[in-house]
């Protein structure tokens, strides 16, 4: 076994350098929303962290398209890198610049159109929806700032400088939890705003996040020599389509995952509140494991554009395979974790007994889709820094559309499992995913090697 991994080492070591920072970095989106639950089901209460559960199941299908279109960008520097072609990496970041906060703004009038249409019609909670409205517009608005700390955060990691991403996500969290407390529970003079509180600390810290990124890359010596060429007003029709011709495919994917998801959640919620509650206990925990390892798999993709870029075809797959094996091993430890802390784990967002019950059992579920979760992020991202973003996106599609949420409907609802039929359809739909990855990926990089060969 130590003699199979030995000729990885080098890969491993590369790797996890690259990744540590942009797995504290993804970790950050998740743990905005983790300290918002923890915070609202201590101050505000059990009707809150549904409410906060239905918004977020709402959100996360909005935010992940946006971060889904600021992923275009990372490739293409990658390549651009690879290749040695630095101006062109400044030409794409003004087109990316522009094409995110286009983006931000209409996705934040999506939100706020299905505040005030959608919201009504999913058959929830009367007191629930009450305080979820309100909540869903604050939240909806911190899209905008978020995508333009996202151009930059993928224009800086594309070209391997992951650490300053990194440190603004861990302040922007400290920032987050103090001014969520501060807002919700009503310190220094301030009125307790309840769950809407958590929303102005969430805009206020993305906000703040923007700025200090776009201020680090434009003030960096690191970054001279590719923004030579950076001219907003110089918007090129091509770079862009460039830039969305990758960027929509992986929104896509995420999408499709995320959606099924949400749609869980909103499932969940006819059966109950406090079976929407400890959905969201339990996805809050489930969610951060997973956004770590899309850290792991972002390196990954940028380490595979890189070598694609400059077509070193054997080194992409060594590379790609090394972080199969990261992330199988880190997710094997969080499964453990969940396992074994099942019990204790709820309690650290809510004092509810009957959700606190219902959220451990769906953490044993947890702990066996982390590894299928963790493998299948791993393939979307190494296809996408070699540009195949087409057909992981129908996979993506046919495995949580067809396969998990439709099987999870039968299980929980039409045979009356509940809340852990629906989570056993769910991670049937990972297992198909993480599958059909892999399998493109074999495929494509024994393909691309042997074209190397033959042409050598």
């Amino acid at each position: 076994m130590r003699k199979l991994f030995s000729g990885y080492k080098q890969h491993y070591r590369d790797n996890l350098v690259l990744a540590i920072p942009v797995v504290i970095s993804q970790l950050g989106h998740t743990l905005v929303q983790t300290a918002d639950s923890i915070i609202v089901g201590h101050f505000a209460g059990t009707i809150s962290l549904a409410a906060s559960s239905l918004v977020h199941s709402i959100f996360m299908v909005t935010m992940v398209v946006g971060i889904g279109i600021s992923y275009g960008l990372t490739p293409l520097i990658a390549q651009e890198n690879g290749r040695g072609n630095k101006t062109e990496c400044g030409k794409l970041l003004s087109n990316s610049l522009y094409l995110n906060i286009v983006t931000g703004i209409l996705l934040f009038l999506f939100i706020y159109l299905g505040s005030v249409f959608l919201i009504n019609h999913l058959k929830q909670d009367a007191t629930v929806i009450a305080e979820a409205k309100p909540y869903l517009n604050v939240l909806g608005f911190s899209i905008i700032p978020l995508m333009v700390f996202l151009t930059f955060k993928q224009f800086a990691e594309g070209l391997g400088f992951t650490k300053q991403a990194m440190m603004v996500s861990i302040w922007g969290n400290v920032l987050n939890v103090i001014l969520g407390v501060t807002f919700v529970k009503g310190l220094f003079g301030i009125k307790p705003m309840g769950l809407i509180g958590v929303g102005y600390s969430t805009l206020i810290d993305r906000s703040l996040m923007a700025v200090v990124m776009a201020v680090y890359v434009f003030r960096s010596k690191h970054f001279r020599d590719y923004l030579s060429q950076f001219a907003f007003r110089l918007i090129d029709k091509v770079r862009m389509w460039k830039i969305f011709k990758i960027g929509l495919p992986t929104a896509l994917q995420y999408t499709f995952e995320v959606s099924a998801f949400s749609g869980a959640a909103i499932l969940i919620g006819t059966i109950g509140a406090v079976e929407q509650a400890s959905h969201q206990v339990a996805i809050n925990l489930a969610a951060m494991t997973y956004m770590m390892a899309s850290g792991i798999a972002s390196a990954a993709g940028i380490k595979s554009g890189n070598n694609f870029g400059k077509r070193d075809f054997l080194n992409l797959r060594q590379s790609a395979l090394a972080s199969y094996h990261i992330a199988i091993a880190f997710m094997c430890f969080t499964a453990i974790f969940f396992v074994a802390f099942n019990g204790f784990l709820p309690k650290l967002f809510t004092d509810d007994g009957s959700v606190i019950n219902i959220a451990s059992g769906l953490l044993l579920i947890a702990a066996l889709f982390q590894l299928f979760d963790g493998t299948q992020v791993i393939g979307l991202g190494v296809l996408r820094g070699m540009g195949d973003v087409n057909v992981p996106t129908l996979i993506t599609f046919a495995s949580y559309w067809i396969f998990g949420l439709p099987i999870g409907y039968l299980l929980g609802i039409v045979m009356g499992i509940g809340v852990n039929g629906i989570w056993l359809g769910l991670t049937l739909g990972l297992l198909v995913a993480s599958l059909l990855l892999f399998f493109r990926f074999n495929m494509l990089t024994k393909k691309y090697n042997k074209t190397l060969v033959s042409l050598s």
